[in-house]
């Protein structure tokens, strides 16, 4: 009974396998003819390409007959220029250039004529020696003004036999190109091409054909169905291999047969002992896998399912790991951030309330040292007192620049402009044992940013790059336009997709480790020595760098140097020029009302004393609500609005707004020295005159000065316009007024 199952399955294998032979040829046959679709598709493409270069030369140059000689001397010898022509709006060829022999001019008139006619701008020509696949496309004259072709350029690829051999070879097939009843291209032996062609000529769709007493099995595709004679692609399978498969199957079957039930136990065991023991070990390593254990050793040995399976699970788990490691990247990164943040806004509320303080010291110095002589004792510690508060107000500028909260006066610049004006003060900042250069970028578009906050960035870097190389060596600025893609952004994840201005600035010392890496923007962090840095330098390139709208990547190992690399948004519009700021002259105050709007008591009535001294008429209030109630009892003009930007009811420039309804004309100054947290700029503060906290009784008095100037200006050219509007009154008018006795107007 096992041996008589045996063999009645052994030839149900044997049947099966016979019809699936067959069925293999007509796949293989069919398979070889999409491939050769798909292969004239993409030079058809490629074609239509070059027909349309073609074209446009064409028609740049009028349909000038040169412009087939140039295109055919292309030194990169790009496809499609086997055969090149150009002819005129009737169809008359002017000009053809061809690689692969030679063909008539009539031949090819006749080709086209066929094309037009069919209304083809695709297809296949012949010569007679030479079959190609063409493109033709039209060309104007004067386009789009010009809707009549002014002619049509021709471009060909010629089809050879080694290109139709590389794809028998792929397939194991004999491939011919049929023209109309002859053979044109063909991979089988010149000498049985006759007999090939005389089977095919009483067969419109060949299955089987005798060559050389072998039999192949025939398959047929016309490329040209709608024309005549058609170009057909007859594709070739011999079954000789088949035929020697199916024997040797046989062979292997009986052999199989007679072994079946004397090895059915050793059968068992190999199979046993090929697929339980991968299998085994790839269930071992989803265990570890859920155990948090990547490196746990698969068995993938052969080319089973079982052993592809286990691959696939070794490549499913390598991406686990992979994304468990960018994880773990981006986690460390928003800690970082998060800890940024938190350290800015602390800081940022230290130095906003610190910066009233000093303006508060500042001031009353002042008024304290013009009261005292230098010869007396407290003249000396008055002054220590100024130089102790500029300092601090200097600690507080960074402070404030790191946590993104100061007032920025951005410009469009070119920032190869501004390091180049650096130049000097950087090469005098570097020592001689330190080579330094500049490697401007070509093109390079250009940012919006507060000139002398970058000038600051670059200084603070090359401080930290001549400290960071004692024994000397290279320092580099180069600046470049780059585009952030995906593939980009992998290695520098903080940087989102876009365009944008690189500064970056290289050298070669000691390099950081991780460690010194993760905090080198943190305030009051530095490696130097005490008394030697603050540790607000790269805290301050941080902020000014994140509240101009950039980013920046630091790349640096022990040993190795350190790569800085800021990342600025390119900005549309024109450059800005950069003025160095001139000292405003004071003048003599003719009694304008000041309103100062400001929450600080100690800042308010020190803005108070210094106006009241110059002798303006100061209205104070406290917050913006009690400001814009002053000014409504006060009924009378206000010149000047004096305001912080940040108050606690109401921002310096929705009070500004307010009131400038009320009192037309009215001019505003800010006095701040920050901002809200993580704004980036001062919405419609933007643009106005503001006195930087801490300030000093000169800077204030000649803004106000300044801006009052402006007022009495405007008023000036308001007074002209109104002029001017009588003026241009019609004179038949003026005669009528002058009749009812009036006098006639007059400048």
């Amino acid at each position: 009974m096992i041996a008589a199952l045996t063999c009645a399955t052994l030839l149900v294998l044997r049947h099966n396998a016979e019809i699936q032979l067959e069925r293999q040829v007509e796949d293989e046959a069919r398979n070889v003819i999409l491939t050769f679709q798909v292969m004239q598709q993409e030079r058809q493409i490629a074609l239509s390409h070059k027909a349309d270069l073609l074209a446009t030369v064409a028609s740049m140059r009028n349909g000038d007959v040169t412009t087939i000689n140039d295109a055919g001397e292309d030194p990169w010898q790009s496809p499609g220029r086997d055969l090149l022509g150009l002819t005129d709006q009737n169809g008359r060829i002017l000009a053809m250039h061809t690689t692969a022999g030679e063909f008539p001019i009539t031949t090819a008139e006749a080709m086209l004529r066929r094309s037009r006619k069919a209304g083809d701008l695709t297809g296949w020509w012949y010569s007679g020696a030479q079959l190609y696949q063409i493109a033709i496309q039209p060309f104007y004259s004067d386009p789009p003004a010009n809707k009549a072709a002014s002619g049509m350029v021709i471009a060909g690829r010629g089809i050879d036999a080694q290109e139709l051999r590389d794809l028998g070879k792929i397939s194991s097939a004999q491939l011919a190109l049929r023209y109309g009843d002859d053979i044109v291209v063909s991979t089988i032996p010149a000498l049985r091409q006759a007999e090939l062609a005389n089977q095919l000529r009483d067969q419109a769709a060949p299955e089987q054909v005798q060559i050389a007493g072998e039999r192949y099995w025939g398959s047929l595709k016309t490329l040209t169905p709608n024309v005549k004679p058609a170009v057909s692609l007859i594709v070739l399978k011999s079954d000789h291999e088949a035929m020697a498969s199916l024997a040797h199957l046989n062979r292997l079957l009986l052999g199989l047969g007679l072994v079946a039930v004397f090895s059915g136990g050793a059968l068992v065991f190999a199979i046993c002992d090929r697929f339980t023991r991968p299998l085994g070990s790839l269930v071992g390593g989803v265990g570890a896998l859920e155990k948090g254990d990547f490196e746990y050793r698969l068995n993938a040995r052969g080319s089973d399912e079982v052993a592809q399976l286990t691959r696939a699970f070794g490549g499913m788990r390598s991406t686990l790991k992979a994304n468990e490691v960018q994880r773990q990247k981006l986690e460390d990164h928003l800690r970082q951030s998060q800890k940024m943040e938190a350290i800015g806004r602390l800081a940022g509320g230290v130095a906003h309330d610190f910066n009233n303080l000093l303006t508060v010291i500042k001031g009353h110095t002042a008024l304290m040292l013009e009261q005292l002589q230098p010869d007396e004792t407290l003249y000396s510690s008055s002054r220590q007192i100024e130089q102790a508060a500029d300092r601090a107000a200097s600690l507080t500028r960074q402070l404030l620049a790191f946590c993104r909260m100061q007032v920025l006066q951005p410009k469009v610049l070119d920032l190869n402009g501004l390091i180049s004006d650096m130049a000097k003060m950087l090469s005098r900042l570097i020592r001689a044992d330190i080579h330094f250069s500049f490697r401007p970028g070509e093109s390079l578009s250009r940012v919006k940013a507060d000139p002398g906050q970058l000038e600051q960035v670059i200084l603070n870097f090359a401080v930290n790059a001549v400290d960071a190389m004692p024994n000397g060596g290279t320092l580099t600025i180069e600046t470049h336009n780059v585009t952030v893609d995906e593939n980009v952004a992998k290695n520098r994840p903080v940087v989102p997709l876009g365009s944008y201005v690189m500064l970056a600035v290289t050298d070669t010392g000691c390099g950081m480790d991780n460690q010194i890496k993760a905090r080198i923007f943190e305030p009051f962090f530095t490696t130097k020595e005490l008394g030697k840095g603050t540790g607000l330098g790269l805290a301050t390139v941080y902020g000014v760098i994140k509240q101009s709208g950039g980013w920046v990547w630091v790349e640096s190992e022990p040993g190795k140097g350190t790569r800085f690399e800021v990342y600025l948004p390119q900005a549309t519009g024109v450059e800005e020029t950069l003025t160095t700021p001139t000292k405003i002259a004071l003048a003599a105050s003719r009694g304008e009302t000041i309103l100062i709007a400001e929450d600080e008591d100690a800042v308010r009535d020190l803005a108070s004393r210094f106006l009241k001294a110059a002798g303006y008429t100061v209205l104070s209030a406290k917050g913006g609500g009690e400001a814009l109630e002053t000014a409504k009892r006060w009924g009378k003009r206000i010149h000047l609005l004096l305001a912080d930007v940040v108050m606690a009811q109401m921002q310096g420039p929705d009070l500004a707004a307010l009131l400038t309804r009320l009192f037309p004309g009215m001019k505003t100054v800010y006095m701040s020295g920050y901002q809200d947290y993580g704004a980036k700029d001062s919405g419609s503060a933007e643009g106005s005159l503001y006195v930087q906290k801490p300030f000093s009784r000169d800077d204030l008095l000649g803004v106000i000065a300044h801006a009052l100037k402006e007022s009495e200006i405007e008023e000036k050219d308001e007074q002209l316009s109104s002029v001017q509007d009588m003026l241009r009154v019609p004179v038949k008018v003026r005669r009528k007024l002058g009749r009812r006795g009036r006098r006639p107007m007059a400048v």
